[in-house]
């Protein structure tokens, strides 16, 4: 796969982005002998690339699972708020940049990288990779919401949410003692019966979802009149999240876990 010129000497460590452009006008730079005349010239597999007479490696892409605490953007940069990138002690963290979104507020699971094309696969619409969150809302999910959230909501958007799937779902009451625990309203006969008429204050369950539109979890219980109070993000594709990794703590991704998101059929389906 190509990449910019000045893209590719940047990630070989060889300084910022600036700073190689300027290494590259002022004629430092070959490219298969010839001199490099723009930054944005493309670097092809086998192009032979030379600074100062030096032969330029390119650096190997990297992987980081960060479990993001709420108050942190999701973004490579951001004027007024701490962005997740700056929470990455890594050799070029400028050029790493978050897989999708999670909301200001919204917890969990978030894979950086500079690696364009995994990311490409994971967010195009066409590949339909499921992405897992844990929600609180206030009030109880019935049966008629688990219907609606498989049949796809308007949320306001040109069209319908795809289906959706609400899972592991549990009541709590307002002492925050927990009611009752099914792995899907669905699987009750008769829910009414099954609570025996006692007060919902807050259901905690999963929702599958396998788009990532704006604030699509929220406005799709906020369609049914479920507000969200908690939200995180447990899982992409084959990814789950570290449970040992505590808020704002991150690592590196396995060769196994790089592999199963290039490779599985959620990542390329």
């Amino acid at each position: 796969m190509a990449m910019r010129l000045d893209k590719f000497l940047a990630h070989a460590g060889l300084g910022t982005r600036s700073e190689v452009k300027k290494f590259i006008r002022s004629g430092r730079v070959l490219l298969n002998g010839a001199e490099a005349k723009r930054p944005e010239e493309q670097v092809e597999e086998g192009t032979e690339v030379l600074l100062d007479g030096e032969a330029v490696t390119k650096q190997e892409y990297e992987y980081y699972m960060l479990n993001k605490p709420g108050g942190v953007i999701s973004a490579s940069k951001d004027e007024g708020c701490k962005t997740v990138v700056q929470l990455i002690d890594c050799p070029h963290p400028q050029d790493l940049f978050p897989v999708g979104r999670l909301d200001k507020d919204t917890e969990g699971l978030l894979l950086l990288t500079n690696d364009g094309a995994l990311a490409h696969e994971l967010l195009s619409p066409r590949k339909h990779v499921e992405k897992v969150y844990q929600v609180w809302v206030e009030g109880k999910v019935t049966e008629e919401d688990v219907e609606l959230f498989a049949e796809g909501l308007d949320i306001g958007d040109e069209k319908r949410t795809r289906p959706a799937k609400l899972q592991n779902i549990c009541y709590y009451n307002q002492e925050g003692e927990r009611i009752m625990s099914e792995s899907t309203c669905a699987a009750q006969e008769n829910l009414e019966v099954a609570l025996g008429g006692t007060s919902v204050y807050q259901t905690r369950l999963e929702v599958i979802i396998t788009e990532g539109r704006y604030h699509q979890v929220k406005r799709m219980f906020s369609k049914v009149g479920k507000p969200v109070q908690y939200l995180r993000r447990i899982s992409m594709g084959n990814l789950v999240l570290d449970k040992e990794l505590a808020l704002g703590e991150y690592r590196r991704l396995t060769e196994e876990e790089v592999s199963g998101l290039k490779n599985s059929k959620l990542a390329l389906r």
